[in-house]
């Protein structure tokens, strides 16, 4: 019988929780702001219908198309899907969608509201680079965050974090002010849109916070977890080391373009210069992630 080689981490499930537990506290503060602003109470909740729909259902196709990636065949890429066949019957997980980006930055990243509607996506840059051992260690990586998982709550919070800039945009281009102020429409309308903005700015920067305080942590169990999986660390080392290198080498307008899926990246598109995600990345160090990585060579080879 195959027995599951991707173990659960409790510190990370906790810190799924708490980050669950302040969404949900989010949304009801955005509501009561919304609420307090007197918006019609049937826009309020088609506000919140609509926002929690797409994000179950349409995380991993927003993800996708962002991207630029495409669902693929076995046919289409046979080696790919061969990595992920023995990956998953050696983790005994229900196979996810595989995914290819046509683009040449080297990065794979998986995402999906649940394990059953999970698609793991590898660039067509990372796929040339890296050798056949070491693009099974980042898919191995990949296929842990859907193990554990924390691609859901990742999505859902960076999800928010997007709508909130993307619906004071829709507010301000449409006559949805027509539902605020009645006859004070006039009077207050430069007001409330000011309010609008200033809550879509606290959203934002409250979910980017709940995604670091999980986006790093997740990446470390995912190095672990996928690298007891393959049972060779230092493999999933050299592939951290030749992407992050590889990346100095993509042109900065591509890097940057790419900086807003960095939470979900096997490794951050850092563009060169000072940027929100040189700032705050989303992913422990380079330096934090070979230090784990060569701590668990020796113990994978203390107990053989």
């Amino acid at each position: 019988m195959t027995t599951r080689r991707i173990p659960a981490d409790h510190g990370l499930t906790f810190r799924m929780f708490l980050t669950g537990l302040f969404l949900v506290l989010l949304y009801v503060a955005v509501g009561a702001v919304l609420w307090a602003f007197h918006v019609r109470v049937a826009f309020l909740v088609v506000i919140l219908v609509v926002v929690a729909f797409a994000q179950y259902w349409f995380s991993d196709k927003i993800a996708l198309w962002g991207m630029g990636g495409r669902e693929v065949t076995a046919e289409e890429e046979p080696e790919l899907h061969g990595m992920i066949d023995r990956l998953c019957a050696l983790a005994d997980m229900k196979k996810p969608r595989v995914a290819v980006a046509e683009v040449d930055m080297p990065n794979a990243f998986a995402t999906g509201r649940s394990p059953n509607q999970a698609v793991v996506c590898a660039t067509r840059g990372i796929m040339r680079r890296l050798s056949g051992p070491e693009l099974e260690a980042v898919l191995a990586h990949e296929l842990s965050h859907v193990a554990h998982r924390d691609v859901a709550v990742m999505t859902i919070a960076s999800f928010l974090g997007m709508l909130a800039g993307l619906v004071t945009r829709i507010m301000f281009y449409s006559e949805i002010f027509s539902g605020f102020g009645g006859d004070d429409r006039e009077n207050g309308g430069a007001n409330l849109e000011l309010v609008v903005m200033l809550v879509s700015i606290v959203v934002y920067a409250v979910s980017f916070l709940l995604t670091m305080a999980l986006s790093r942590y997740r990446e470390l169990a995912a190095d672990r977890s996928g690298a007891i999986l393959t049972g060779r660390p230092s493999v999933l080392a050299s592939a951290l080391v030749k992407v992050t290198g590889e990346m100095s080498r993509i042109p900065t307008r591509d890097l940057r373009a790419s900086e807003h899926f960095n939470a979900f990246f096997f490794t951050p598109a850092l563009s060169n210069g000072v940027s929100i995600s040189s700032l705050f990345s989303t992913h422990p160090t380079l330096e934090k992630r070979l230090d784990q990585l060569a701590r668990l060579e020796v113990e994978l080879n203390g107990a053989v």
